[in-house]
């Protein structure tokens, strides 16, 4: 009865990622997509370097959204724990009560 359910699920996802081929509906091979920042009226320092690095260096952008994104969640989780305590949670100390 799995494997009839396994391989129902994986003929279920085949179909669901060809079905826009089947239809034509991915189109007749268009021109690949260019994607970039428009800078011409940002002056400011910060936003227009990020911008630039979109632009030019993927890669670097990618490590700085990986490095921002790690600091903003430490700095929001450091703040929620101060917050907690302060109001009288404190979850370093507690007792875990199983039923």
């Amino acid at each position: 009865m799995r494997t009839i359910y396994y391989r129902m699920m994986v003929f279920l996802a085949a179909a669901y990622l060809l079905i826009p081929d089947w239809v034509l509906a991915a189109g007749a091979g268009g021109t690949e997509l260019i994607v970039v920042a428009d800078t011409r009226r940002v002056s400011w320092g910060p936003e227009k370097y990020f911008l630039d690095v979109y632009n030019t260096n993927l890669t670097l952008f990618g490590v700085w959204c990986l490095v921002l994104t790690l600091f903003w969640g430490m700095f929001l989780g450091l703040l929620t724990d101060q917050i907690m305590k302060r109001t009288g949670l404190d979850l370093e100390h507690r007792t875990i009560v199983e039923h």
